[in-house]
C-alpha cells in the first residue's frame, strides 16, 4: 500500500524463464515478460499499458555467441515484444560475467549461466484490497477454467519436465500472440470488477498439473480433472503462458460471455471441479480415470526437497515437524475466535476525540520498525513522537515529557546476535539514560509496550523495571533461522493493561524474529509468573492448542510463551508484531468479516483509554 491509511498502492511481480535460453535465448526473454504479466494480472492493475517493466539481464558475455544472442534477445523484448504490448522499460541493470572457472585435476572447468532475464513488473493499483490467490474454495459448486494463451501449443523444450530426465527439447514455449495477451489482460480487468473468480494461478514452472496442484495445496482440498484426447504429458507439463481460475458454477455464463466478449472463448476450457470432502487428485482423459492420488500424498512429495534441504540447514527437528504436519488433512488452519462487536477494532470515540496524549516512539540504531508502531499509536489517537536514543542522551528529549513508550522492533546496532541485549547494555552503562529510564518505570501515570526487538531490549532492564523480576532472556530460535511467517496466537487473561478485554481471544498475528525463544534461568519463573497472571501471549496451533511444535510455534519457547508483562500490568512486552497487522489488508489472511481493522487496534485502544 501506499501509506499506512491508504487503499490505494503498487503491485509488483516478476517474470523469468532462464532455462529456455538453452534452448532459445530469445524466447526465454519474451517469456519473462509474459509471465510477469500473468502475474500481475491477479492484482487490480486498471490497464495493462500502466505496467512498466524493470529488466535485469545476466549473461556472460565474453562466451562465444553469447553476446550475440543478448543483442537478439534485447532487440526482440525491447524494440518489439513491449512496444506491441504497450510497455515500456523505464529502468534495468545487467550482469555480464556470468561464468565461472576453476581448476580441478590439472583441467579448466567453467560454468556459464544461460542468458537471463528478470522482469520486474509494477502498476499503481486503485485498491490494494482487490486481488486473487491460488487458494482454492472448497465450500461451494464450482468449476476449474482454463485459459490457453499459446493458441494450443504444447511444447516441452526447457520444461521442468524435460530437465528432471536430463534432456532440454528442440522446441521451447513462446509467445504466440501480443494481442492475445492484451486481450486476456483486458477480460480479467472485467472478470475482477465484477468479482466473477474465486481463485487464480498463472500456469508457469512445472506446467499445468504443478499449477492446479498448487492450487488445491492452498485450498487444503481435492480436485477432479478432465482432460481433452491429446498427449497428457505434454498437455499437463508444457510451460506455455496461461492462466487457471475458479469460478461460481452459477456465474458461469457470466463468464463465458465476458471471455467471449474479448474473443477468448476459442482459449477456454472447462477443465474441473473443486471437492473439500474428497481430497484427492483425479485426473481423466474424455471421462476415463488415468491417475488418482490424495492431496496430502502429492503435497509431501512436492515438499520433499524443501524438507531434505531444511534437515541440512536448520534444525533438523523442527524440519521434521513441519513436514509431518502436511499429514494432517483435517487441519483448520487459520482462524480468528469470535469476538464480541467492541473487541473487533471498530475505530471508538476515543479516536476521534482532540485529547491525543503524546508517546515517545523508542529508535535506537538500526531499528525499523517505528514508522509502522507510530501509525498504529496515531491511529488509537495518540500523538506520536520520533524518540532517538541520541535525543535523550543529548537533553533534546526527556521520558518525563511523555504518557507512554515504546521500543519497537528492528536490528539495533545492526542485524548481529543480542542486538536487543546491546540496546539494553547501552541504557544500563550511561547514567542519564538509567535515570531516566528508571524514573519512567516507576510513574504510576505510564505505560510501555517492547515489541520483538524492542521486547529483547526490555527484558535486559529487569533491574529497572519494577515486577518484572521473572522475565525471560530470548534467544536464537529453535529453528536456527530467522522466523518472518503467520502464526496463531491466544490471549492469556494477565493484567496487562493493553490485553485487557481480549483474554481467552486466539487471533493470527505476525513474526518476525532470529531471537524469540523465551529463556528462563530457572523453570520455577515461568510457574510463578503464570500464577501472578504475567503471561500474556502464548503460540497455540490451529487447533487452539497450547503448542511447542514447529512451525505453530516458530521459536521453541516453553508451552509456547511469546509475551509477558510487569506485576502491575503497565508494563507489556511480546515477540509477534501487533502493529503490523492493525489493518486487515495488511493480514496475508484475515476472516472476512473484519472490516477494516483487525482485532489488534484493541490494544492501541487500551492504552488510549489507560491514558485517560
Amino acid at each position: 500500500s501506499s501509506g499506512f491509511f491508504s487503499t490505494e498502492g503498487e503491485g509488483v511481480s516478476i517474470g523469468e524463464r532462464s532455462p529456455i535460453a538453452l534452448i532459445d535465448p530469445i524466447a526465454s526473454g519474451r517469456m519473462a515478460v509474459g509471465e510477469a504479466i500473468t502475474n500481475i494480472a491477479a492484482s487490480s492493475v486498471k490497464v495493462l499499458e500502466s505496467v512498466k517493466l524493470s529488466a535485469n539481464w545476466m549473461a556472460s558475455a565474453e562466451h562465444p555467441g553469447e553476446q550475440a544472442d543478448l543483442f537478439d534477445t534485447v532487440r526482440s523484448v525491447a524494440l518489439d515484444l513491449c512496444p506491441s504490448l504497450g510497455l515500456s522499460i523505464p529502468v534495468g541493470k545487467d550482469s555480464l560475467s556470468m561464468s565461472s572457472q576453476w581448476s580441478q585435476d590439472a583441467q579448466l572447468c567453467e560454468v556459464v549461466a544461460p542468458i537471463s532475464l528478470v522482469v520486474t513488473a509494477y502498476a499503481p493499483l486503485s485498491d490494494v484490497n482487490r486481488i486473487w490467490t491460488p487458494v482454492l474454495c472448497g465450500d461451494a459448486d464450482t468449476i476449474l477454467i482454463f485459459i490457453d494463451l499459446a493458441n494450443g501449443k504444447s511444447r516441452l523444450g526447457g520444461s521442468a519436465l524435460a530437465l528432471v530426465y536430463g534432456q532440454l527439447g528442440r522446441d521451447s514455449p513462446d509467445v504466440e500472440s501480443t494481442e492475445t495477451i492484451q486481450q486476456f489482460f483486458r477480460a480479467t480487468r472485467e472478470l475482477m470488477k465484477n468479482d466473477l473468480v474465486l481463485a487464480y494461478h498463472d500456469r508457469s514452472d512445472g506446467g499445468l498439473i504443478v499449477t492446479l496442484l498448487e492450487m488445491a495445496f492452498a485450498g487444503r482440498c481435492g480436485i477432479e480433472i478432465n482432460m481433452p484426447d491429446k498427449d497428457p504429458l505434454s498437455y499437463l507439463f508444457n510451460e506455455e503462458l496461461g492462466v487457471i481460475i475458479q469460478i461460481d458454477a452459477e456465474r458461469l455464463d457470466d463468464v463465458l460471455e465476458t471471455l467471449d466478449h474479448h474473443q477468448l472463448l476459442s482459449n477456454t476450457q472447462q477443465i474441473g471441479t473443486v471437492s473439500s470432502i474428497h481430497k484427492d487428485i483425479l485426473l481423466k482423459v474424455n471421462g476415463k480415470p488415468i491417475y488418482n492420488k490424495s492431496t496430502r500424498e502429492l503435497h509431501r512429495i512436492w515438499s520433499e526437497t524443501s524438507w531434505r534441504i531444511q534437515t541440512l540447514r536448520d534444525d533438523p527437528r523442527c524440519a521434521q515437524e513441519e513436514y509431518d504436519s502436511l499429514l494432517d488433512q483435517s487441519d483448520p488452519g487459520l482462524h480468528a475466535l469470535p469476538l464480541s462487536m467492541q473487541n473487533r477494532g471498530v475505530q471508538s470515540p476515543a479516536i476521534l476525540s482532540n485529547s491525543r496524549p503524546t508517546i515517545a516512539i523508542l529508535r535506537e540504531q538500526g531499528v525499523n520498525g517505528h514508522l509502522e508502531m507510530a501509525a498504529a499509536f496515531d491511529l488509537a489517537g495518540f500523538c506520536s513522537r520520533d524518540v532517538t536514543m541520541t535525543d535523550l542522551l543529548s537533553g533534546k528529549a526527556e521520558l518525563s515529557e511523555y504518557s507512554g513508550m515504546v521500543a519497537c522492533g528492528g536490528f539495533s546496532f545492526g542485524d548481529v546476535l543480542g542486538a536487543g541485549v546491546g540496546w539494553a547494555k547501552s541504557i544500563l552503562h550511561q547514567q542519564i539514560l538509567y535515570e531516566q529510564f528508571a524514573s519512567f518505570f516507576e510513574r504510576r501515570d505510564t505505560f510501555t509496550l517492547g515489541v520483538c526487538n524492542g521486547c529483547q531490549m526490555l527484558a535486559g532492564l529487569r533491574e529497572l523495571i519494577p515486577g518484572s523480576k521473572h522475565w525471560p532472556n530470548f534467544i536464537k530460535n529453535q529453528s536456527e533461522q530467522f522466523e518472518s511467517r503467520l502464526v496463531m496466537v491466544e490471549i492469556m487473561e494477565s493484567k496487562s493493561v493493553l490485553l485487557s478485554g481480549l483474554e481467552g481471544v486466539r487471533l493470527p498475528i505476525v513474526v518476525a524474529h532470529g531471537e524469540g525463544r523465551a529463556q528462563f534461568d530457572d523453570h520455577d519463573h515461568l510457574d510463578e509468573l503464570r500464577r501472578s497472571q504475567q503471561v500474556t501471549l502464548r503460540y497455540v496451533d490451529n487447533y487452539g492448542s497450547c503448542t511447542q511444535a514447529y512451525p505453530s510455534n516458530p521459536n521453541g519457547s516453553a508451552e509456547g510463551v511469546t509475551g509477558f508483562c510487569s506485576t502491575d500490568g503497565r508494563i507489556t512486552i511480546m515477540m509477534p508484531h501487533p502493529e503490523r497487522v492493525v489493518r486487515s489488508v495488511n493480514c496475508s489472511w484475515h476472516p472476512e468479516d473484519w472490516g477494516e481493522f483487525s482485532p489488534w487496534l484493541k490494544i492501541f485502544e487500551n492504552a488510549k483509554d489507560y491514558c485517560k
